[in-house]
């Protein structure tokens, strides 16, 4: 069976200032969207899923259904509240997190599946590496990261905040520690950069999780069990939100599954504002003239 991959596309893109999910990068206006389900149906995927919210739906109909000649397409919506009986919540401006929005798609996944966002790009042959995993390896009690070289994940605009992971003996997934303000500092890649704090070196050659997540769909029960206790312990906060590495995290320290951080040599780069688009507009061109991409992507 083909594994799926799961593409996270609820945001709102406040920060973007409009749609990012499906705003133009590639030379004929393609997202940074189509260059993952590009890289996908090269890989081996059988179907694609989008997370989204209602309102986004005819948008993103009238810009993927065509894809349904290519590989299968299938929607999931988040809504923003998550509705569980017996318990009163406040009003929310925005769903519970990650993790609902992995869990908003059980329905339609019943095989292994790769999660990765929306306006991030994550390099082909990360879907290459992830496939295989998802065909060969992936269980119940075994799960994977894509796990990316921090050097490849800088900004030259600023600072980053990256996790950072800690492995065991057989490159199993530990433990993410968070690192802020991460930047080069002459020959150096420092976190506490431009902070109150003393800047420490850390490895550039250290994986980081750029949230590329390879799940059996067991994951589910276990995300739909974690989520309804963090719903009630924080049915009053607003912004209370519940996201995929927390999962992970306590299924790991349970002893429930391991998860095997794959190495890639891939680049990563996200969009998060406005001024990020020409990085990513270039970053793509290069791409294109390395011949990883055509520059007619369909």
């Amino acid at each position: 069976m083909k594994p799926t991959l799961l593409i996270l596309a609820a945001g709102m893109g406040s920060r973007y200032g409009g749609l990012k999910q499906i705003d133009g990068i590639g030379p004929n206006q393609e997202p940074i969207i189509e260059y993952s389900i590009y890289d996908a149906i090269q890989s081996g995927f059988g179907k694609i899923v989008f997370v989204i919210r209602t309102e986004f739906e005819a948008a993103f109909k009238e810009r993927f259904d065509g894809f349904k000649e290519r590989i299968k397409i299938e929607y999931a919506f988040q809504p923003v509240q998550y509705h569980l009986e017996g318990v009163d919540l406040v009003e929310r401006q925005k769903p519970w997190g990650t993790s609902h929005a992995v869990l908003v798609a059980k329905d339609v996944i019943d095989q292994p599946f790769a999660v990765i966002n929306a306006d991030d790009y994550y390099g082909a042959g990360s879907f290459k590496l992830m496939h295989d995993f998802l065909v060969k390896h992936c269980s119940p009690s075994k799960m994977s990261m894509i796990g990316y070289t921090l050097s490849n994940t800088l900004s030259d605009h600023g600072t980053v905040n990256r996790g950072v992971c800690q492995l065991n003996q057989n490159n199993e997934l530990v433990e993410v520690i968070e690192r802020t303000k991460i930047a080069r500092v002459a020959d150096k890649v420092c976190f506490d950069v431009d902070s109150d704090q003393e800047p420490t070196q850390v490895d550039p050659a250290s994986n980081v999780s750029m949230n590329y997540w390879g799940f059996h769909p067991s994951i589910f029960a276990h995300i739909e069990k974690g989520l309804h206790s963090f719903i009630r312990e924080n049915n009053t906060d607003p912004k209370a939100e519940y996201y995929i590495p927390t999962v992970v995290t306590n299924l790991i320290e349970s002893k429930v599954m391991a998860v095997e951080v794959i190495p890639t040599n891939d680049s990563w780069f996200g969009v998060t504002y406005k001024e990020d688009k020409p990085m990513a507009v270039k970053a793509i061109h290069k791409q294109i003239e390395k011949g990883v991409y055509p520059k007619n992507l369909w």
